[in-house]
């Protein structure tokens, strides 16, 4: 029973491409380590920019230095 667990900051992404990060993970646990889809868990948190450092910033920070 594969838990995935996706992270990415909160900047719009769509329904789509959720649907389509959902599907590609389940497919790839299928075909790599014969998984049964039925019992695969992936999901996807939004985290705020505020909430998210890189290099010891805050991405906004971090994305205004560079």
């Amino acid at each position: 029973m594969p838990y995935v667990n996706i992270k990415v900051t909160d900047e719009g992404v769509t329904r789509e491409q959720k649907a389509r990060l959902i599907k590609g993970v389940t497919d790839l646990l299928q075909e790599v380590l014969d998984k049964d889809p039925a019992t695969t868990y992936v999901v996807i948190d939004e985290v705020d920019l505020t909430n998210w450092g890189v290099g010891g910033l805050n991405v906004e920070d971090y994305r205004r230095q560079s």
